[in-house]
């Protein structure tokens, strides 16, 4: 039996609504105790002194590319898992493109056995919404979840088809699984690579309006809330997006949503240009789907996750080769790498005094969990949370520490990252999941 005892540091738990000086002791993988002085009566423990830090419960990402199987070059579960621990996530949902795609039982049990075998952290597989992630056939909603999946989702493949998915989101109901759907509508996006505005047009590249997003929004919307669904919005990109889930869930809805750290902070001139904002570049590492909007919805994103009509912020982690982004605009793959820099991008939120930290704290713990309903699977009981008999997942955090990202040292073999070289305030220290101490900064160590 190992024992971790945290002393003195600022614990913030908004699943307990606690936010001041505490012990933390893990005990077997499990919290044992929390509260004033807790650790001084623990012996033969590891002792961390967490004096002037934040102490929250460990991250969990509703939405990670781990890319195994089929991709390996680009990420691995090892590799992927790693980066999460560096990030300060100790629970992620690991996304269905893979090859094969997470479509049946054996696919589903082949990331989990790997995942006991390699993974540093919690991996929770997602199933597909159809086979091969192709809008064609339904994939069998009651195998995958009793093989393990906790969402169903197409992933970057929207489900164009309004008759199936209506019945895919009529099928959930059934095993209570949510539907996360990625939500472009295919026909407005086909051959779109950035925001449609006066960016696109500078470069002369074909846009992805933010009309696409929200025509998407709203017709699962109707058909969820026709079939009594849960419906997730994945990586919500627009200001109409947020009106749209906010008046659903005045109705009731069952919608459920998440926004990514970049969607918050990037705007889509970072595709153009370099700081000065005279010489223009092509910046693949900034192409993503949806892609960085105006300075408008940020803001609107930013409100709608301080109130609560976001749930949760998800990385959207996509890991590329460099030989998928080193190539022309319009043949490079979407997506950014962001585990290990989600915290202290986030952070620009709570030091631009957008969002306290207790809230953003909770959009990346208990939220998330809320969301999906998380902590209701087996084995997963106190999930987000420091609570007495809860996981022994922490977070060790440094709000106010300055670092440089530098895309060389990431964990993640994706490096396609539009911060190299920007200096971010918001630091992960350490991480502990499940009791092990999985990730550590000098920091740390120094303490």
């Amino acid at each position: 039996m190992t024992t971790i005892a945290i002393h003195n540091g600022h614990v913030v738990d908004p699943a307990l609504g606690l936010d001041g000086i505490a012990d933390v002791v893990i005990v077997d993988g499990r919290v044992a105790r929390i509260g004033p002085n807790e650790g001084d009566a623990v012996i033969d423990a590891e002792r961390i002194d967490a004096s002037g830090l934040v102490v929250s419960p460990g991250f969990v990402d509703l939405h990670t590319h781990l890319r195994e199987p089929g991709f390996e070059y680009k990420e691995t579960i090892k590799t992927g898992t790693l980066a999460a621990a560096r990030g300060g996530y100790t629970t992620i949902c690991a996304m269905p493109n893979t090859s094969p795609a997470l479509d049946s039982r054996a696919a589903v049990e082949s990331v989990l056995r790997e995942a006991d075998a390699s993974a540093l952290v919690r991996v929770l597989p997602i199933g597909t919404i159809t086979m091969g992630r192709k809008g064609k056939e339904l994939s069998p909603q009651g195998e995958l979840r009793d093989a393990g999946v906790v969402a169903l989702s197409d992933d970057g493949d929207a489900v164009g088809d309004a008759s199936l998915m209506r019945h895919a989101l009529e099928y959930s109901t059934q095993f209570g699984l949510p539907v996360a759907q990625h939500c472009e509508e295919p026909s407005l996006v086909k051959d779109g690579h950035m925001h449609e505005g006066w960016v696109a047009t500078r470069l002369g590249l074909r846009g992805r309006p933010a009309s696409a997003e929200e025509t998407l929004v709203a017709r699962d919307i109707a058909l969820a809330s026709l079939v009594g669904a849960h419906l997730h919005i994945c990586h919500v990109s627009t200001a109409g997006s947020v009106a749209l889930i906010a008046a659903a869930r005045d109705r009731g809805a069952r919608v459920t949503a998440e926004v990514t750290p970049h969607h918050l902070t990037l705007t889509h001139e970072e595709v153009a240009f370099a700081s000065d904002y005279v010489h223009v570049q092509y910046n693949t590492n900034a192409k993503v789907n949806p892609p960085l909007r105006e300075e408008a919805d940020l803001e609107a994103l930013a409100v709608a996750l301080r109130d609560g009509i976001i749930d949760a912020i998800a990385t959207d982690h996509a890991p590329h080769a460099s030989t998928d982004k080193d190539v022309e605009f319009d043949l490079a793959a979407s997506g950014l790498t962001m585990l290990e820099t989600s915290f202290g991008l986030s952070m620009r939120l709570v030091h631009a005094g957008k969002i306290g930290l207790p809230a953003l704290i909770e959009r990346m713990t208990i939220g998330p969990v809320r969301a999906w309903r998380l902590d209701e699977r087996p084995g997963l009981q106190g999930l987000g949370t420091l609570a007495p008999g809860a996981l022994g997942d922490v977070a060790l955090l440094d709000p106010s520490a300055e670092w440089t990202v530098d895309p060389a040292t990431f964990a993640s073999k994706g490096k396609n990252t539009p911060l190299a070289g920007r200096t971010l305030t918001g630091l992960v220290v350490a991480t502990i999941a499940g009791g092990r101490l999985v990730h550590e900064t000098e920091r740390m160590v120094a303490l």
